[in-house]
């Protein structure tokens, strides 16, 4: 069985403050921490789980930079 995990940062998109993308996936936490707590808008970081190209689990491990509801 194919499986591998990474580590994603999820950055909500401009147009929309409920809509999420993934911008940036990295192997190592380490690394995929320091980038996400580097940008300058509201991320999320994931953990994802695929197995034969799926994705079988994923679980969000921070949401950092801006949080607060703008009206």
């Amino acid at each position: 069985m194919d499986r591998f995990e990474q580590f994603e940062i999820w950055a909500t998109r401009p147009d929309s403050a409920s809509r999420w993308e993934m911008v940036a996936a990295f192997a190592d936490f380490e690394v995929a921490s320091a980038v996400a707590s580097r940008r300058g808008r509201r991320v999320r970081l994931v953990h994802s789980i695929y197995e034969e190209g799926k994705l079988v689990k994923q679980e969000v491990l921070a949401e950092v930079g801006d949080t607060s509801q703008r009206a």
